[in-house]
């Protein structure tokens, strides 16, 4: 082998080595998170808004802007579209994210925990 080949070779190793993983998703598992929500949350169509907003559809929507909901004024306030990373955000810290949401949960800490509640979350409350 050549040195630029030994080079290239050695530059592809080194980026594979420092590349992130990815995260697998598990919807069944993430099922079994959500049940930490579900006291506050409905994902089914057509659901009621318990203490939090009815999770359908929140992929693609407007945050803040479940119509029927009474959004805290830092809710109302936000400016973009939920999407999965949005979500990723959200569910890791609420208050971290929307300083002033009167969602009393912490977040979820570990990645395996965000992963799955987000490959539950794409497919129910779709």
């Amino acid at each position: 082998m050549n040195t630029f080949k030994n080079v290239a070779v050695a530059a592809v190793i080194a980026a594979g080595l420092g590349a992130a993983p990815a995260m697998a998703q598990d919807a069944d598992k993430g099922e079994r998170v959500f049940k930490r929500c579900a006291a506050c949350h409905t994902t089914e169509s057509g659901g009621k808004n318990k203490r939090g907003p009815n999770l359908f559809g929140v992929i693609g929507r407007q945050a803040g802007s479940l119509e029927g909901y009474r959004y805290s004024k830092a809710f109302k306030a936000l400016d973009f579209v939920w999407d999965e990373a949005k979500l990723v955000e959200f569910v890791a810290g609420p208050k971290k994210m929307v300083k002033g949401t009167k969602m009393g949960f912490a977040g979820l800490r570990k990645e395996d925990d965000i992963a799955n509640i987000i490959a539950y979350l794409k497919i129910a409350t779709n």
